[in-house]
C-alpha cells in the first residue's frame, strides 16, 4: 500500500502540476515547509523595507541632493532607480524566492560561480561589525540625551581652548562667520599682523573628545572606550533577543522598528517647517536653488547610479535571503515596487526633515545653509544634534532622532545576521536543526568581540577602514558577476520561466522591458561606475587623519579576502568534478541536480526529474521528510 501511494503521489505531481502547486496560503503564513516561512505578508514587507532603509537614506542621500543640484539631482536618481535599482531588486528577490535558499546555495544553477555568494556573506560579516558598531554610537547619543540642557549645548569641562559656540571676528569682516565651521582656520590681517584660529563647535568637540575620545590615528589604538563597549554589548543583545527565533521572531519586532522611523522623520519634518528659517534650507536641498546645469555632468549621474544602488542593499546577500522565506507563488513582481518606491520616498522625505533644521540652525547663527551642511559621521554626531540643541526641548527631539537612527540600524543589522545564519543553517541543515537560537547568540557573540576593535580610541579609523574598502567598489564586482551568472550563464529566458512559475504566465512585452535592463542596460551602467571607481580612487581617510601604509594594505587584504572566494571556489569545484577540463567547466555552468524549489510541490513539469528521483529514493527510506532536501555548499 505504501509504494502504491508514492507512485499516486507521484503521477499527481507529474500529470497534474497546476494542482499541487496551489500555495498552502495564499495572503502569507507557513508552507509545509521546516526551513520556516514569514507568518504573513506583512512581516516580509516590512522586514524588507527596513533592511533597505538604512543609514544612507538619512545621513547620505540629502548631502548627495544638495550637492548635485538639489531638486535636479532627483531626475537622474529616480532614473537610475528604474534602469538599475528595481530590475536588480526584482533578480535578487525572484532568484531567492524560487529556490528558497540562501545567497550560496542559489549558486547551485551556476555552480562555478558559488563563490560570489560566499563573497557576500564575507562583506556581510564583515560591514555588520562596525554596522553594530554604529548601533552602539547611537545609543550612546540616546542616554546622553537624557538632560537638559543637551551636554554638546555648550563647551562642558572636556572641551579645550579652541571650543566655542561662535568663532570671533577680530578684524573688520562683511561676513559673520558662525558655528560648526569645523577644523577650519580663520585667519585676519589687521595692521599687518595675521592671527589664525582653530576652532571646533561644542557638538564636534563633544563626539571627538567625549564619545570617541579619539585617538591622533590608527597608529595610537588606545584603550577601549568603555561607554561605547557597553553599549556596544547592549546593542549586541538587542539583536540576539530580535532574532533568536530566527523570523518568527524578527518578524513580529519589525512592526516596531521599520515604523517607528516614518513617525519620527514626520515629527521632525513637522516641527523643522515651522521653525524660522526653514524654507532657507528647504531651497537648498531641493528647492529654488536647484542647479539643473548639474544634469550635465557625468558625477551627478554617477553619484544618483551609486546611491541608488547601495540603499537598495543589492549584492549583500540580505535581499536574496529575506525571499527565501516566501512562499512560492507570493507575488514577487509587486513587493519590488512596493520596497523600492518606498525605499526612494523615505530618502526625499528624510532630506526634507534634516534640512528644515539644518536651515533654522543657518538662519540662527546667520551663516549660509552649505556652512552647517554634513554627511555620514558629521551630519547623525556633529551638525544635526548641534542643530536639535538649540530647539526648545532639546532633550526630546534628540532622544527621538537618536532612538530612529538605532531602529533603522537595527532594521539593517537583523537581516546581516540573517543571512550569515541562514546560509550556515542551509549548508549543515542536519547539525543546526533547532538550533538557530545557539547559532544566534554564537554570531551575535562573535560580532561582538570582532567589534571591540572598532571602540577603542582608534575605533573610528577602524569603523571608517572598513567602510571605504568593503562596502564601495567590491559590491559591484560582485553584483557584476551576479548578473553574468543568472543572466548569461544560467539563461535570462530559463530564469524567465522559473519566474513565470511563481507568478504565471507573462505576455512577450511583459519582459521586454525586464530583458533590456538585465541583458544591457544594468551590467553597462555598472560597468561603467566599477570602472570609474576605480579610476578615481583615492586612499581612505578620515577627514584630514590619514591611514599609515599598513592600514592601507590591512585595507586590501580584506578587498583580496572576500574576492578570493570567487577563484577558489570555482578551482575546488573544477577539481572535484570529473572529465576533461572542458567537461567539467561545462558540468559546473549547468545546474547542478540540486536546482529546483525547495518543496517538491512546486517543481511542476520543468523539475519533473528531480521530484521522481527523489521519490524513487524516498521509496526506500523510512524515516525521510519529503519536504526537506539538503546539501551542504561544495
Amino acid at each position: 500500500m505504501r509504494k502504491v501511494g508514492w507512485n499516486n503521489l507521484r503521477d499527481l505531481i507529474i500529470r497534474n502540476p497546476g494542482v499541487v502547486d496551489q500555495d498552502p496560503k495564499d495572503e502569507g503564513g507557513e508552507e509545509t515547509n521546516e526551513r520556516g516561512s514569514w507568518a504573513s505578508k506583512k512581516e516580509y514587507i516590512l522586514s524588507t523595507i527596513g533592511y533597505a532603509v538604512g543609514l544612507g537614506n538619512i545621513w547620505r542621500f540629502p548631502y548627495l541632493a544638495y550637492k548635485n543640484g538639489g531638486g535636479a539631482f532627483l531626475i537622474p536618481y529616480f532614473v537610475m532607480l528604474v534602469v538599475t535599482g528595481i530590475p536588480l531588486f526584482f533578480l535578487e528577490s525572484s532568484i531567492g524566492q524560487f529556490c528558497s535558499q540562501g545567497p550560496i546555495n542559489i549558486w547551485r544553477a551556476v555552480p562555478i560561480l558559488q563563490g560570489v555568494g560566499a563573497a557576500m556573506v564575507m562583506v556581510t560579516l564583515i560591514v555588520s561589525i562596525y554596522y553594530n558598531v554604529i548601533l552602539s554610537y547611537s545609543l550612546y547619543y540616546m542616554f546622553a540625551s537624557f538632560q537638559s540642557p543637551l551636554p554638546w549645548f555648550d563647551c562642558g569641562d572636556w572641551a579645550d581652548a579652541n571650543c566655542s559656540n561662535t568663532i570671533p571676528v577680530p578684524c573688520n569682516m562683511s561676513e559673520v562667520l558662525g558655528v560648526n565651521v569645523t577644523q577650519e582656520n580663520v585667519t585676519c590681517h589687521l595692521s599687518n599682523v595675521s592671527t589664525t584660529v582653530h576652532l571646533q563647535s561644542p557638538s564636534e568637540q563633544y563626539w571627538d573628545r567625549v564619545a570617541l575620545q579619539r585617538s591622533s590615528g590608527l597608529d595610537e589604538t588606545g584603550p577601549v572606550v568603555w561607554h561605547l563597549a557597553l553599549c556596544l554589548l547592549l546593542s549586541s543583545i538587542i539583536v540576539t533577543a530580535a532574532l533568536i527565533r530566527g523570523i518568527k521572531s524578527s518578524g513580529k519586532v519589525v512592526y516596531f522598528t521599520a515604523t517607528f522611523p516614518y513617525a519620527v522623520i514626520f515629527i521632525l519634518l513637522i516641527r523643522g517647517v515651522t521653525l524660522e528659517g526653514a524654507m532657507d534650507g528647504i531651497e537648498f536641498y531641493i528647492g529654488s536653488q536647484s542647479n539643473m546645469t548639474k544634469l550635465t555632468e557625468a558625477e551627478t549621474w554617477k553619484s544618483a547610479a551609486t546611491q541608488t544602488f547601495y540603499s537598495l542593499s543589492i549584492g549583500w546577500g540580505g535581499v536574496m535571503t529575506l525571499a527565501s522565506y516566501n512562499n512560492f507563488q507570493n507575488n514577487v513582481f509587486k513587493d519590488t515596487f512596493v520596497v523600492t518606491l518606498t525605499n526612494a520616498g523615505t530618502s526625499v522625505l528624510a532630506g526634507f526633515a534634516i534640512f528644515s533644521i539644518l536651515g533654522h540652525m543657518a538662519h540662527s547663527y546667520e551663516i549660509p545653509v552649505e556652512q552647517v551642511v554634513k554627511e555620514g559621521f558629521g551630519l547623525a554626531f556633529i551638525a544635526y544634534p548641534d542643530a536639535l540643541s538649540k530647539l526648545p526641548v532639546s532633550p526630546l527631539w534628540s532622544v527621538l532622532f537618536f532612538v530612529m537612527l538605532l531602529t533603522v540600524g537595527l532594521d539593517s543589522q537583523f537581516a546581516g545576521i540573517e543571512v550569515i545564519t541562514t546560509c550556515l543553517k542551509d549548508a549543515f541543515p542536519k547539525v543546526f536543526k533547532n538550533k538557530h537560537a545557539v547559532l544566534t547568540v554564537t554570531t551575535c557573540t562573535f560580532l561582538f568581540l570582532l567589534g571591540l576593535p572598532c571602540v577603542t580610541q582608534a575605533g573610528i579609523y577602524w569603523v571608517t577602514l572598513i567602510d571605504q574598502f568593503v562596502a564601495t567598489w567590491v559590491l559591484l564586482v560582485l553584483v557584476l558577476l551576479e548578473i553574468i551568472g543568472v543572466i548569461y550563464i544560467y539563461g535570462g529566458n530559463r530564469f524567465i520561466k522559473d519566474i513565470e512559475m511563481m507568478l504565471g504566465r507573462k505576455s512577450f512585452c511583459f519582459w521586454l522591458w525586464w530583458r533590456a535592463c538585465w541583458f544591457f542596460i544594468s551590467p553597462s551602467i555598472i560597468t561603467v561606475i566599477l570602472v570609474w571607481s576605480l579610476m578615481t580612487l583615492e586612499p581612505a581617510s578620515y577627514g584630514n587623519v590619514e591611514y599609515p601604509a599598513w592600514g592601507l594594505a590591512l585595507g586590501w587584504c580584506m578587498v583580496v579576502f572576500i574576492l578570493l572566494w570567487i577563484p577558489g571556489f570555482a578551482i575546488y569545484k573544477l577539481i572535484r568534478t570529473e572529465g576533461s577540463p572542458w567537461q567539467r567547466f561545462k558540468s559546473l555552468c549547468s545546474p547542478s541536480k540540486d536546482w529546483h524549489p525547495y518543496l517538491d510541490i512546486h517543481r511542476g513539469e520543468r523539475y519533473a526529474d528531480v521530484q521522481s528521483c527523489d521519490l524513487r529514493t524516498l521509496e526506500n527510506k523510512s524515516h525521510v521528510d519529503v519536504n526537506v532536501i539538503s546539501s551542504s555548499w561544495l
